[in-house]
């Protein structure tokens, strides 16, 4: 029972290498790893140019000030 957890630690460290390994020939076999700035601008169109966001996180609402009546 001790030895199951280093077995199954190495199994999967080298299931997870060579996935990584797998990745890495893959992409750069079909071309992935050639032009950075090029693949980087293909997710940007018209109506989002490039340098331009439109994306924004909602503003939290603040909470109206209640003011006490003086006594």
């Amino acid at each position: 029972m001790e030895s199951l957890f280093p077995i199954i630690a190495v199994t999967t460290g080298a299931a997870i290498t060579a996935t990584a390994v797998y990745a890495l020939r893959w992409s750069s076999k079909h071309g992935q790893l050639r032009d950075f700035e090029k693949n980087a601008a293909s997710i940007f169109d018209e109506k989002e140019p490039v340098g331009h966001p439109t994306d924004f996180f909602p503003q939290k609402r603040r909470k109206p000030k209640t003011t006490t009546p003086a006594t």
